[in-house]
């Protein structure tokens, strides 16, 4: 276990070391932000300072090297635009973050595993129609467009939910349902898929025959061999919900990380950027691994030795 562990810090390093080279190349590739973030009246020789002062004109290759010896040392630059260290504001955007996306995880979970069992167990009935339908709408329907629809039927139309903005319970009810959507329709299919594998087993016939009720084999015999592909989905999802919910965010206002990533890219706001995206991947990397180690406990044959 601890060599196991060991082999995937230091693959889970390199990762991070990639995707940092990444995002620095693509951001520096993408633009001056000095025609951003200078005003329009700023003469040629204020933009020449403030490339200066922030070491944009010295050659590509000299600026990553500082800002990968900053960045092993922790610091990922000051922002451009809030004059603040840029990890920190991305870690006071994350509590935001992991409150939308852990309600639209609960919602996930508690929908799309019951109803792909719900499916599993009864092919080609009016149960199976319906979830199918709903989970092919869901990934076909882009974000953006649902999260529209939700707030013209319950904001606009019944006034039941506000519209935008954090505050309490209510608020976070349409856009935690909007950013779970997709992801419900995506586990319903796998959850249904993979019942469907297992209920056909010859141990499930044996189960049936010593009179064992469908409950019973539902959930203590099928659902059990079937959770090692819908835990690793659900690692997925969860890290998606955290580092993916930009359009969400954007479309409901939500002060989030997210969010914040969409204003930093629009600001040219580099340190920022590349903070947000660093830890996203951090989340990645770090969910990934324990969904890894859930195997072992899930699947007592499987061992890392």
């Amino acid at each position: 276990m601890i060599v196991f562990l060991a082999r995937r810090a230091l693959g889970s390093i390199g990762a991070l070391i990639g995707v940092a080279v990444v995002v620095f190349v693509i951001l520096h590739l993408s633009g001056d932000p000095a025609t951003v973030m200078m005003p329009p009246e700023a003469t040629k020789a204020e933009i020449d300072a403030f490339r200066h002062a922030e070491g944009f004109d010295r050659p590509l290759l000299v600026q990553f090297g500082a800002f990968a010896l900053d960045a092993a040392h922790g610091d990922l630059g000051v922002s451009l635009r809030h004059q603040v260290p840029a990890m920190s504001l991305a870690l006071e955007r994350l509590p935001a973050t992991i409150v939308l996306a852990g309600t639209a995880f609960a919602i996930v979970v508690l929908v799309g595993v019951p109803t792909g069992v719900l499916s599993a167990l009864h092919p080609r009935t009016l149960v199976d129609y319906a979830a199918r339908a709903v989970a092919l709408i869901g990934q076909s329907a882009p974000t953006y467009w649902i999260g529209l629809m939700l707030i013209l039927l319950f904001a606009v139309r019944l006034g039941w939910l506000p519209a935008s903005g954090i505050g309490d319970w209510r608020n976070v009810v349409l856009p935690a349902a909007t950013l779970g959507f997709f992801s419900t329709a995506k586990l319903m299919r796998l959850t249904r898929a993979a019942m469907l594998d297992v209920l056909a087993a010859d141990y499930l016939r044996t189960a049936r025959a010593k009179g064992l009720t469908a409950t019973r084999v539902a959930l203590a015999h099928a659902l059990r061999n079937a959770w090692l592909p819908i835990v690793t989905q659900l690692g997925v999802e969860l890290g998606t919900l955290l580092s993916g919910a930009i359009i969400t965010e954007t479309v409901f206002a939500w002060p989030g990380v997210g969010r914040l990533a969409v204003q930093a890219v629009f600001e040219r706001d580099f340190p920022v950027v590349e903070a947000v995206v660093l830890l996203a991947a951090t989340i990645f990397v770090v969910l990934n691994l324990i969904v890894d180690l859930l195997y072992a406990v899930l699947d007592p044959r499987i061992r890392y030795a």
